[in-house]
């Protein structure tokens, strides 16, 4: 049991990447907060992993919210224990071309994506400087790193990991340690409605990635994983590209130039 005798909370728990780490996270032996702005959402993991025989619990709130993640820190701490993994996973992708997003659009993504993450770290923080230990795992995008269009959402993603990199360094000596996962494209229920107009995307996408698949809710959380466990004990500020080697080359490109 890899996670045994840790608290995870987990952001974003209740659908798509957050519930398949929240799942992982409890079957190797973790106690699970997970915190979702949906209640039912949240509750329906939380009685997947109570009906596996772990424990977790539900609690509704939004990343923005600074009060509502330090509540669901303390409830995590009364209930489970205190919180020894974050995974700051909740996000939102809205508005795609400078010259089309308003500002409204442009400050609620970038709240919700790199302030969120930033509200997370500030509410569990206390607890895992008092304890002398935590692992904070953040989850940007392969979008945080080159050009891919949805510019709010790529910019907060590439704070997300000088964030990431600034609290390892800062709350390295204290215990803590905090890593980056940068996935690429993941086939989770926010692409839904892009697929019921466009069956085939998948597919298209997929072709761009050395890889030749998108990748599978269960491909991040298998990495979030390592980076929480002790098997991680000397791995802090690293950024993981989990991306079906998208990051290291375009091979369709080179086979356009044959």
């Amino acid at each position: 049991m890899r996670l045994e005798n840790h608290v995870a909370l987990i952001t974003g728990g209740g659908s798509g990447i957050g519930r398949a780490t929240a799942l992982r996270f409890a079957a190797e032996g973790a106690a699970v907060a997970i915190f979702d702005r949906h209640q039912d959402a949240a509750e329906g993991v939380a009685g997947e992993i109570g009906d596996a025989g772990g424990r977790a619990i539900a609690v509704a709130g939004d990343v923005t919210d600074l009060a509502a993640l330090e509540a669901a820190s303390s409830a995590a701490a009364e209930r489970l224990g205190p919180v020894s993994i974050l995974v700051a996973n909740a996000a939102i992708s809205e508005g795609d071309d400078p010259l089309t997003i308003d500002e409204e659009t442009w400050d609620l993504t970038v709240d919700v994506v790199l302030k969120g993450v930033f509200f997370s770290a500030k509410a569990v923080l206390p607890g895992m400087l008092e304890a002398g230990r935590g692992s904070i795992v953040t989850i940007s995008s392969v979008n945080g790193q080159a050009g891919i269009g949805e510019e709010p959402y790529s910019a907060a993603k590439a704070g997300v990991i000088n964030f990431t990199k600034n609290l390892a360094t800062r709350y390295g000596p204290k215990g803590v340690r905090a890593n980056c996962i940068a996935p690429g494209t993941i086939r989770t229920p926010i692409w839904q409605h892009r697929v019921d107009r466009d069956p085939g995307v998948f597919e298209r996408v997929g072709q761009w990635y050395p890889l030749r698949r998108v990748g599978e809710p269960e491909d991040i959380a298998n990495a979030a994983l390592f980076l929480a466990s002790d098997e991680a004990a000397w791995v802090s500020g690293a950024v993981l590209n989990v991306d079906g080697g998208l990051m290291a080359g375009l091979p369709r490109f080179g086979e356009e130039l044959l």
